[in-house]
This record gives structure tokens, sequence and C-alpha cells, in this order.
């Protein structure tokens, strides 16, 4: 008996595992083709001015601090949901307040990330801001297609 309880306790720590490397991945992987087209636009094909540089330099050091932030908050939210699998082993209390606790963690690094493009677009000029607006939008749909 001892030793089935052991398995079960291994699987659902593998389990859990395996979930936090899925999560993990999509929180900080390398910036997505879509992601990198944005950057790419905004530093080469918006032809930005150097003030417009300047303020673009200050919102991504911000962002990318901000971001190193979030991304530490969420590799320790699927600790704790680890944890709480290992604890419990099954869907209860501990678990669902992690799954809560997670979400509410990738929803902030989703609005600042929100915020960031805002901050951006700010600066740019209509036209710029014109041709921003569809690369984001191809951005955020290209998944979709």
């Amino acid at each position: 008996m001892p030793s089935r309880r052991l398995l079960i306790v291994g699987l659902i720590a593998f389990a859990a595992a395996i979930a936090g490397v899925f999560i993990g991945r999509a929180v900080s992987d390398p910036p997505k083709a879509s992601e990198t087209e944005l950057h790419a636009l905004l530093h080469e094909r918006l032809d930005l001015t150097s003030a417009q540089e300047a303020k673009l330099e200050q919102i991504e050091a911000r962002f990318a601090g901000r971001r190193r932030t979030l991304e530490t908050e969420m590799r320790a939210a699927n600790i704790r949901l680890a944890q709480a699998i290992e604890a419990e082993h099954g869907y209860g209390p501990r678990v669902t307040e992690a799954i809560d606790h997670t979400h509410d963690v990738m929803g902030a690094l989703q609005k600042e990330t929100l915020r960031h493009l805002f901050a951006m677009r700010a600066i740019l000029d209509d036209d710029q801001a014109r041709m921003f607006d569809r690369s984001v939008v191809k951005a955020l749909t290209a998944d979709a297609q």
C-alpha cells in the first residue's frame, strides 16, 4: 500500500511539473514572430524621430522590468500550484486558490503588455499609429488564422 501511495504522489508531482512547464513556456517563451515584427515595425519601418526613439527606449525599459517581475511571479505561482497539488492530491481548495492566483498573474502580464503597447502608440504620429494598429491587430490574430 505505501508503494502505491508513493506512485500516486509521484504521478501527481510529475503532472504538476508538466503543467508548470507549459504555463511557464506560455509566459516566458522568446517573442513570437508577430511580436518581433511589431518591434521591427517600430524601429525600422516607422521612421521614428530621435525624440520618439528616446521615448520608446524609456517605455521599453520600464516594461522590461515589469515583465521580469511578473515572469518571476509566474514561476512562483507555478511552484505554489505544484505544492498545492502535491499536498491535496486532487482538485481541492488549495489547488483552486493556486490556479486563481496563476490566472491573476497571467492577467496582470497581459494588462501590462497592453499598457506598454498603448504607451508606445501614444508617441506616434497619425500615419505611424495607423501602421502600428494594423501590426498589433495582425499580431493578435496571427494564431487564429
